[in-house]
């Protein structure tokens, strides 16, 4: 039988240590809302991707800005990378898993608009290449990551980078951080 690599309490004690540094990211998680807030009231959308549970993250944040998260408001533009199996299908058999987000971004992405760049280790090469294209089309790039940051962290305005090697944990804390920056967008908006 094998045994448990952790206790459960261990895990919840891992957990709460780590979103207790958190707050000493406040200052770049508020400007990075302020980033978003701007881009969506300046009417520019939101663009992301990751793979993955970060994927899922992707879409959690999207759909909680097009739909709602506490309160009703209008609805924001923003599109998760990872949601349409056709282009996510297509584009690796036809081209590379590397540029699959590059290339929707070449199609979708314009000026103004920010993209949500999410690797738990920062080292994804098409997270990276994502970040290159999103940089040439003159968008602004926020970069959720943990651990060092990888190469992601220096090709990002704005990169929060979570200070765990453990992929749970720092997707626990991403998520931590985009539920506040739907806080905020809730703040704003009084339509």
């Amino acid at each position: 039988m094998s045994t448990v690599a952790n206790d459960f309490s261990d895990v919840v004690q891992e957990h709460l240590q780590l979103i207790n540094q958190l707050t000493g990211y406040k200052p770049l998680i508020t400007a990075a809302s302020k980033l978003i807030i701007s881009t969506l009231l300046s009417g520019h959308k939101i663009l992301l991707c990751g793979n993955g549970g970060s994927a899922a993250d992707c879409q959690h944040f999207a759909a909680e800005l097009v739909i709602r998260y506490h309160k009703n408001r209008r609805a924001y533009p923003a599109i998760a990378l990872t949601t349409d199996t056709s282009i996510l299908t297509a584009h690796p058999n036809d081209f590379s898993f590397d540029s699959l987000f590059s290339r929707q971004i070449e199609a979708l992405g314009a000026e103004g608009d920010c993209l949500i760049a999410i690797s738990t280790s920062g080292n994804s090469e098409n997270i990276i290449q994502a970040s290159i294209t999103a940089k040439q089309k003159n968008m602004t790039v926020i970069g959720l990551t943990g651990g060092d940051g990888g190469r992601l962290k220096s090709l990002v305005d704005m990169p929060i980078v979570i200070p765990s090697k453990t992929t749970a944990r720092i997707q626990e804390a991403h998520m931590i951080i985009y539920h506040w920056w739907c806080e905020m967008v809730d703040e704003v908006d009084n339509d």
